[in-house]
Order: C-alpha cells, then structure tokens, then sequence
C-alpha cells in the first residue's frame, strides 16, 4: 500500500507526475496576472450566480424569510463551514494541529454536515489536488483546458463543479490511508448519508419548535438547509475554480493559486488561498494584515482551551523565505 507523502513535502516535483498543463517553464509562481479577457470572463462567471442569491433575500422578505432563517442559516452555515476548513482541510488533510479523540470525531461530524462528501474521499481528493496542483493529474484545476477564453471558461466550470461528476475516483488506501486504517473516521465517512438527511432536517426541527408553526419549518429548511447548503458549496468550490485563476500571489508556490480578499469571510478564511499552497500545513492562511481567517481563530481558541496542541502557525522567518515581493508584516493571531 502506498502512503500519501508529507504534507510538508507537497510541493515538490513528485517523480511521476505527468506533463505539466501549465505552459509556464517557471515552477516558483508569483505575482503575474489574468489577462483582460479572462478576468471579464471570470467576473461574469463570479458575478451572476450570487447577484441572483442576493436579489433573492429582498424579494422574499417578509413572506418566505425572516429573522428566524436568517440566524438558523448563518449558525448552520459557519458551524458546517468551520467543519470543512478546520476539520476536514487543516486537520484531516494537512495535519497543522493535533486534538484529543473527542474533538476529531466532532470535526469529522461537522464537516459531514456541510454534505460536501465523506470525510475519507474529501481528504483523499484534497491530497491528490495538492500533489498535482494545476498539473495533470489535478482534480480540479481550472487551467485543465489551456488559456484562451472558452477553454478558461470550460476549465472554470469543471474545477467549480465539473470534476465531481468524474467517473475516475482517487484511490483513498493510495491518499487517505491514516483515515481508512482509522475504525471511527472511517464509520463516519461511510454513514455520509444519514449526516446529509440529519443536516436537511435540523434546521427545519429548530426553525418549527422556534416559530412553533409548519411554515417556519418550512422557510428554515428552505434557507437553512437548502441556500445554506447550495451556498456553502459553491464558496468552496470558488476555491478551486476561482482562487486558482485570479488573485493575488505574494508568495512562492508552484501553481496559480491566488488570494481573493471577498470570499475570505464566506470561506472561513479559506480564500487566502496563495500562501497555502506555498505552505500547506500552516494553520493560518490569512498571514498579512487585515486578512481575515475565522479558521485560524478557531484553532487559537482550541490551542488557549487546551483541545489543540503541535499547531502550526506561521513564523515571519518562514513567510519571508516564501515572500515574492518585499515583507508587508505578518498578522498577530
């Protein structure tokens, strides 16, 4: 059986790796930028899809939504959020922090909750993303079809949401073998369709006990189960589409992962997506001043509660090594 290499090593040129789509010779990307055209095709394909969610609040308020549904999804939006970013990503993938057996089957439940896969075939895909980050052999990376703007376009849409419909599975023995070995990550994993139908429900459950009415059942499941769910997965999927096509790189990585300041809040800090993939197993993502990364706290308030140990925050002599331009400060947790 073939282990998943470090983390710490991810970036690394891996010996059989296919040809590279990127026609860029220069593996230590950092700071060019998209085109004029493929930016205006990037920001139609940004733009549309959550103009339309926003233009949906105000038209149904006050007969389909109320302040009920508004606080049940953002609750259940951030708590599945944090599920994917600190429990599935910075946990279960990259290992930037260790916890006790009680926090880690929490993580894995409430990152299952956010119904983007079971945590074994969520990690093991991550994995393989990162050894072949917009490389062939990367899942999902938007450049899959070369540069002009329908291949752009055509490779946004497999990276956004395309790849899941793919009939080639990763091997998780060959990516995820930590998690398969382990008997209660592996439990969870495998009951990913009773966390989905627990997730449709409890926020109908507490939407009805709340209002203590059908019809506010029926609006928060509609807001906190379904939008927040749609929602949710289309911010992380903007991760793999998006933030690896535009952004901004000020750090050394050998893909064209990019940092995209809007999404951070929605993301849970996930968007500052350039300085993870020049270091993958930090536990912060938003290194610079005035980047916000609701993940990175979270993990703080896990370390000064005791429930985190081993965490790998960023030192500034490691963020000057990775530095393309000259160092703006790094952030105080």
């Amino acid at each position: 059986m073939t282990s998943m290499p470090s983390t710490e090593t991810d970036l690394r040129p891996v010996a059989d790796a296919r040809p590279s789509m990127d026609p860029l010779p220069d593996a230590t990307r950092g700071g060019e930028r998209a085109s004029l055209l493929q930016r205006f095709a990037i920001g139609i394909f940004i733009v549309v899809p959550f103009a339309a969610l926003v233009a949906a609040v105000p038209v149904a308020w006050g007969w389909g939504i109320g302040w009920h549904d508004i606080a049940i999804a953002t609750v259940m939006y951030f708590l599945t959020c944090h599920g994917v970013t600190v429990g599935y990503h910075r946990y279960f993938t990259h290992s930037s922090f260790k916890t006790a057996r009680p926090l880690r089957i929490a993580l894995a439940v409430a990152g299952s909750l956010a119904v983007e896969g079971p945590v074994v075939r969520w990690v093991a895909d991550h994995r393989k993303h990162h050894r072949f980050s917009d490389r062939e052999g990367d899942p999902h990376s938007p450049w899959r079809y070369g540069e002009t703007v329908p291949a752009l376009l055509r490779g946004l849409w497999w990276a956004h949401m395309g790849w899941l419909f793919d009939e080639e599975q990763t091997p998780q023995q060959q990516y995820a073998p930590d998690l398969v070995k382990d008997r209660a990550i592996h439990w969870i994993s495998r009951q990913f369709f009773a966390f989905t139908i627990a997730s449709l429900l409890l926020p109908a459950l507490v939407g009805g006990l709340w209002s203590w009415s059908w019809q506010g059942a029926a609006t928060a499941f509609f807001w906190g189960s379904l939008v927040r769910i749609a929602l949710l997965h289309h911010v992380t999927w903007s991760i793999n589409s998006i933030c690896h096509a535009v952004g901004s790189r000020p750090f050394r990585s050998r893909d064209r992962s990019g940092n995209v300041w809007w999404l951070a809040i929605l993301s849970c800090g996930e968007s500052w997506h350039n300085l993870h993939h020049a270091d993958p197993t930090s536990a912060r993502h938003g290194v610079l001043r005035g980047q916000i990364d609701s993940s990175a706290r979270l993990i703080r308030w896990f370390e000064l509660l005791g429930w985190a140990r081993d965490v790998r925050w960023p030192s500034a002599d490691r963020l000057d090594m990775k530095r393309v331009a000259e160092p703006t400060g790094a952030a105080s947790l």
